[in-house]
């Protein structure tokens, strides 16, 4: 058990250096995870052009809840 304790970092810790998803460069701590401020750029603008997405599933309540069910506002 000793082992076990011994191999706990302590918080704060710094993490293992992992290349920038981008370029494959070493990451920099001000950017992480990215090497530079122009690969965090690139990277958001994928985000925001719909390169990147996260899978969803539309369920029953969520394809019958455009309709008119009261939601909206009242005059």
């Amino acid at each position: 058990m000793k082992a076990a304790a011994a191999r706990k970092k302590p918080p704060g810790a710094a993490l293992p250096p992992r290349p920038c998803p981008i370029c494959g460069k070493p990451s920099v701590a001000a950017f992480r995870p990215f090497c530079s401020k122009r690969c965090a750029d690139i990277d958001l603008h994928r985000w925001l052009g719909g390169r990147y997405v996260i899978p969803a599933s539309e369920t029953d309540d969520d394809a019958g809840s455009s309709g008119g069910d009261g939601g909206g506002t009242r005059e």
